[in-house]
């Protein structure tokens, strides 16, 4: 991502990236030069304005190939190490929520098209559930938002992406390490537990990982870092430090490394507290042993530090210091074993060149079998893994402790309806809130990865939007995951997505905060190699002024109307329509990034006026599946008429039903708010579509007047609740 690229595109024209990040997605925040973002790109976690005197952290990491042979360890460290960087951010952010998004193979996926050696998709799937609740429940941090999706291709690598939203006083967004300073390591004591666990996570998998990587999969201990939070917390606020940061890839390595870059660092090695005797210098510098943090601490705070962590009974030990010499130092035993410029350390990597390709696949359009009734389809989509309720695996994880959860993941008159996004408060005495959301969406890029990436970060932000949320303050995160970088044509794919980023973050004036990436996402039986699909998550956080006027998307009084924002077209390309048919598609959904900002800006604008009951964005299963779920979760019946459907051209009723047309809200509005409502929607594609009524029925009338869904609220409801239910 940062070397240089020889990239032929579409168009048969080759042209020279230098580097990837820098000319995508870090351009767009440094040519937008927000001054609410406080802190991008330099730090562990990206850091924006939340008011005047206070920040908002966000960051999003990936455990992959540890979750694959460990599930459990695997996932409840990668929520451990993505905390610790909301704790090295800064001087110290206080972790306020969790994110989770998870990709497997279906947990129903037979034993014989498993590749040799890998774990069945269901052990994984509880596996890793169970290490992200048993990791973020015990530091009393609650999981707000996620997402959990389903294909084949995971077998073997699933991705388990942990994110954390920290929250910091202004004042403490800054770092600096001054020579002369101790160098204090604190927390869990160091281990073999984790040796070459960034390395490890760099390669393919084999049916051999599990025996020869197990020590690279870290063991987590969620008390310890409890306890570490605690005490580095009021050490911050007595301002007893100066630098902190966490000991993720690298373990002390890269912690030092980093912190030394402009000064020096000399450190004796025999200081650092050890779980067990007997590990050798190199191990003790790049073991990856969990719930560690560095510090650099003012020789005349280093002794009341020490009595902040002796109090909270967390084990901190002073191993070196910081030097003017420009030079990493290491000593054992009185022996030097190491003397390294930091200029080589972080510049001398010599520059890699790869080539790159992509160009545009030869696609066939889905065959439409005319129907008469789609009831039993929307049943089927319903119940898809994608689709259906994630309640069995969000019910295992605390989403209120702290207090501040003011949109839950579950929502609606039974507390199981499907929220858009989260609302979190992090000071409870003000109405200022921080919305959390997130877009992925797979199968879009095996037709184009550049629509992927422009969809995931639409539908982030129309997430923010359908909660009540606008786009004046919303920071966006990058994650990607793709395969084996060194194949031209997975590289093509991969600039084909982060131009997308580029084009879309600037035209919706959303910065860039933060990413990470994760490549060589592979497993290898002998001479085959399975590869995941290229996987982009973007995950965004918003500042919301006032909490109160949030909206959740389950409906809420029967006789209001209900709305479609936005114009739906012929896009059945990646759709779950054409998955239940064991299609792909050809017709990608594209985004006019301008008509769809002017959507998002004109939805948010009804919302602030008060004039939305309940929204709902459209889309996997298209305007089928998000009216279904608006009703049932609501309690409140629903009747639809496609025939007063905005759309682009005349089409098919399969289309108007499941298209998953970009930029769409479903928007319930009472009939004294109709008025104000449409003033507010006056300059784009909207229509009243139907009406909520007393029944308990979810009724959609044909492009031909007739009746083509119609089946109880509650006959939709199990459909949707039953398929993940069996594996919990």
């Amino acid at each position: 991502l940062r070397g240089s690229i020889d990239y032929t595109g579409p168009d048969g024209k080759v042209r020279q990236i230098k580097n990837l990040l820098k000319e995508t997605v870090m351009r767009v925040t440094e040519e937008l030069k927000p001054k609410w973002c406080w802190s991008v790109f330099k730090d562990n976690a990206g850091v924006i304005a939340f008011d005047e005197d206070h920040g908002v952290s966000f960051k999003v990491e990936t455990h992959n190939h540890p979750s694959a042979i460990e599930p459990f360890g695997g996932a409840s460290t990668g929520v451990g190490g993505v905390i610790r960087d909301t704790l090295g951010t800064g001087r110290g952010a206080k972790p306020i929520a969790n994110t989770d998004i998870f990709c497997f193979a279906p947990p129903d996926m037979v034993q014989e098209r498993l590749p040799q050696g890998a774990l069945h998709p269901k052990r994984v799937m509880k596996g890793v559930v169970a290490g992200v609740r048993d990791y973020g429940n015990k530091m009393g941090i609650p999981t707000v938002n996620g997402a959990v999706l389903f294909d084949e291709r995971f077998a073997g690598n699933p991705l388990v992406y942990c994110g954390n939203v920290g929250f910091l006083p202004k004042e403490m967004v800054t770092k600096k390490v001054t020579p002369g300073e101790q160098i204090v390591v604190a927390g869990g004591r160091t281990g073999r537990d984790g040796i070459h666990g960034a390395t490890f996570s760099s390669v393919a998998l084999t049916s051999e990982s599990e025996e020869i990587s197990s020590t690279a999969v870290q063991i987590g201990d969620p008390i310890t870092e409890k306890k570490l939070t605690d005490a580095l917390l009021e050490a911050r606020d007595q301002k007893l430090f100066t630098a902190v940061t966490d000991c993720g890839a690298g373990g002390l390595s890269s912690a030092v490394g980093e912190m030394g870059e402009e000064t020096g660092a000399k450190v004796n090695l025999e200081l650092v507290p050890l779980k067990y005797a007997g590990l050798t210098y190199r191990e003790i510098w790049i073991s990856e042993a969990q719930e560690r943090m560095v510090f650099s601490v003012p020789s005349k705070s280093l002794k009341a530090l020490m009595k902040v962590f002796e109090r909270h009974e967390v084990e901190a030990t002073a191993i070196g210091e910081f030097t003017e010499s420009r030079r990493l130092e290491l000593f054992f035993e009185g022996n030097q074993v190491s003397d390294l410029s930091m200029e080589f350390l972080h510049e001398g990597l010599p520059k890699t060149v790869r080539k790159a390709q992509w160009s545009t696949p030869k696609l066939q359009e889905p065959t439409i079998k005319p129907e008469t009734d789609w009831t039993e389809t929307l049943k089927k989509l319903l119940a898809r893994f994608d689709s259906c309720s994630k309640e069995p695996i969000i019910r295992r994880y605390d989403h209120e402790v702290q207090g501040g959860s003011v949109i839950k993941p579950l929502v609606g008159v039974g507390h199981d309806g499907p929220s858009d996004a989260a609302v979190v408060r992090p000071k409870l005495d003000s109405k200022r809130g921080v919305v959390i959301s997130n877009g992925i969406g797979i199968p879009y890029g095996d037709l184009d990865p550049y629509w992927m990436a422009a969809l995931s970060i639409e539908e982030a932000l129309r997430q923010i939007v359908a909660v009540g949320g606008n786009l004046k303050r919303v920071g966006l995160l990058d994650n990607f995951c793709w395969g084996d970088t060194d194949k031209p044509e997975i590289l093509g794919s991969l600039v084909r997505a982060a131009e997308a980023c580029y084009d879309a973050a600037m035209v919706y004036q959303t910065p860039f905060i933060s990413g990470k990436d994760s490549l060589h996402n592979e497993y290898r039986v002998k001479d085959q190699a399975l590869s995941i699909p290229g996987t982009l998550l973007i995950s965004a956080v918003a500042v919301m002024p006032d909490v109160t006027q949030s909206i959740t998307m389950d409906l809420k009084q029967s006789g209001n109307l209900l709305y479609l924002v936005g114009e739906t077209r012929a896009e059945l390309g990646g759709s779950a329509f054409c998955a239940l048919n064991g299609q792909l598609g050809s017709q990608v959904p594209q985004v006019d990034f301008k008509k769809s900002k002017k959507i998002l800006e004109a939805v948010s604008k009804a919302t602030e006026a008060g004039t939305v009951s309940a929204c709902h964005d459209c889309s996997e299963g298209g305007l089928g599946l998000a009216a279904a779920e608006m009703a049932f979760a609501g309690g409140i019946g629903l009747q639809v008429d496609l025939k007063q459907v905005p759309v682009e051209r005349a089409l098919q009723e399969a289309e108007v039903l499941f298209s998953e047309s970009a930029s769409r809200f479903l928007v319930e509005v009472t009939p004294d708010q109709k008025q104000a409502f449409e003033k507010a929607l006056k300059d784009v594609p909207f229509a009243a579509i139907g009406k909520t009524t007393d029944k308990a029925v979810f009724q959609v009338n044909g492009l031909k007047g007739q009746p083509v869904i119609n089946a109880s609220l509650e006959a939709f409801k199990a459909a949707w609740q039953k398929p993940l239910e069996p594996y919990f």
